[in-house]
């Protein structure tokens, strides 16, 4: 009790230094409460799924690490994502990859996949509250290679066009299972070592296959396509460039799907936001953390995520935008992991909403540059942990460090015996 009357007084502090700025911390943290995150299932068990059990994890990307407690099955995929739920605030999505069907022990190829072999989430999500989103899966596979979509030979282009397709047709069932659009994404990690003969050739190709894909209209899910640099082993050419997939999604109004760790790492993505809104209907955001390249480290509350956080909010964008986590750790406490970066991400989100967003205009509007500038320095130490605390308290979840005792014990008594 005297932890809760500390928040409390310290909230009361909190809102008045807030107000004397025009910032009401009750509509920030009512705003923040209906944020929802899509939550990544890989980060349970290293992108591993339930389809090639022991297979290697292919498609230029990596998971390094090998921390006891990786989930091994669907079951405790699932009690570890309740875990996880209980120690954030909000109401949230969870975002499947193809290969985490529910396939019970059946041999079920990528380009067989069905709504029935996921019916199974769309249940246990209900019963969680959750929503669902989706990906397709173009990676450890025996016809990965370096080529899917873009692939010269038909009939493995052809394979994942069929896979692809089927899983927008998971996605519909998804969307009308829950009442609410399931946001599907493409990534394909399609490209080359080095420089092709034609790189115009591939991207053609990328292009007829997305036409095809996408030539069945659905009115309960949507697409996303995503773009990325390069993965390793295919370094000098990406076929799905960010180039291509903005110039393709422009083209044909679907949405475009922003990678904080698919860029050079001197880019800003948080300044591509404001000029993709004008010309796409939403975005998608994968959140991440790279460090040197696509590392996929957890997610921190850095500059880069207030930064990113920060352009959301003064697009007033929210409702456009779809906040998804994208990264896996495999080097610490997996549920830890997860934890950490809901809760980075949150913060970002809440301390975006807490800028004083009128008097930073006005000042603005009137060349008052200084002031602006001072202002937007004087932001960063107003006591926005306050209304942190306080979030989590209406939330019960943990407030502050409390929840690490909590992953500590879940991980004693559950983890560690897998």
């Amino acid at each position: 009790m005297e932890k809760e009357r500390s928040i409390l007084m310290a909230y009361e502090s909190a809102k008045e230094r807030f107000a004397a700025l025009g910032v009401d911390t009750e509509r920030a943290i009512e705003t923040l409460s209906g944020i929802s995150l899509s939550l990544h299932c890989w980060q349970a068990d290293d992108v591993v799924g339930y389809e090639n059990l022991g297979g290697a994890l292919t498609g230029g990307i990596q998971v390094t690490g090998n921390y006891p407690g990786r989930a091994r099955n669907i079951e405790e995929t699932r009690a570890d994502i309740r875990k996880v739920l209980s120690l954030v605030g909000g109401k949230h999505r969870l975002s499947l990859h193809a290969i985490y069907g529910d396939f019970q022990g059946e041999k079920v190829d990528r380009d067989e996949i069905e709504p029935r072999h996921f019916e199974s989430w769309m249940s246990w999500a209900k019963e969680q509250g959750l929503r669902l989103d989706f990906n397709s899966t173009s990676f450890s596979h025996p016809k990965s290679g370096d080529l899917t979509l873009a692939n010269p030979d038909k009939g493995i282009r052809d394979f994942w066009i069929e896979h692809t397709r089927r899983c927008r047709w998971i996605s519909e069932e998804m969307g009308k299972s829950q009442g609410d659009p399931c946001i599907m994404n493409l990534w394909i990690h399609d490209g080359s070592k080095e420089v092709p003969a034609s790189r115009l050739r591939y991207r053609q190709l990328l292009e007829r296959s997305l036409d095809e894909i996408f030539s069945i209209p659905y009115e309960h899910m949507k697409d996303c396509i995503e773009a990325k640099l390069f993965g390793i082993g295919l370094e000098s050419y990406t076929v799905g460039s960010y180039d291509f997939y903005l110039g393709y999604g422009v083209k044909n109004q679907k949405m475009v799907t922003l990678d904080t760790g698919h860029f050079h790492l001197t880019e800003s993505i948080a300044d591509k936001l404001s000029s993709l809104l004008l010309f796409t209907p939403e975005v998608m955001l994968h959140v991440s953390r790279p460090v040197r390249w696509d590392s996929d480290h957890v997610v921190i509350l850095n500059d880069d995520l207030l930064d990113l956080s920060r352009e959301i909010v003064r697009c007033d964008a929210l409702s456009r935008v779809h906040i998804g986590l994208d990264y896996f750790d495999a080097t610490i406490n997996r549920i830890g992991a997860y934890v950490v970066g809901i809760r980075a991400t949150q913060k970002a989100l809440l301390r975006a909403l807490l800028e004083p967003r009128a008097l930073l205009s006005e000042f603005e509007e009137e060349k008052r540059l200084f002031e602006r500038l001072a202002l937007q320095e004087e932001v960063k130490s107003l006591p926005w942990p306050a209304v942190w605390d306080m979030f989590c308290l209406r939330q019960e979840v943990p407030v502050g460090e409390d929840y690490i005792q909590e992953v500590e014990r879940y991980e004693a008594e559950v983890t560690s015996k897998r």
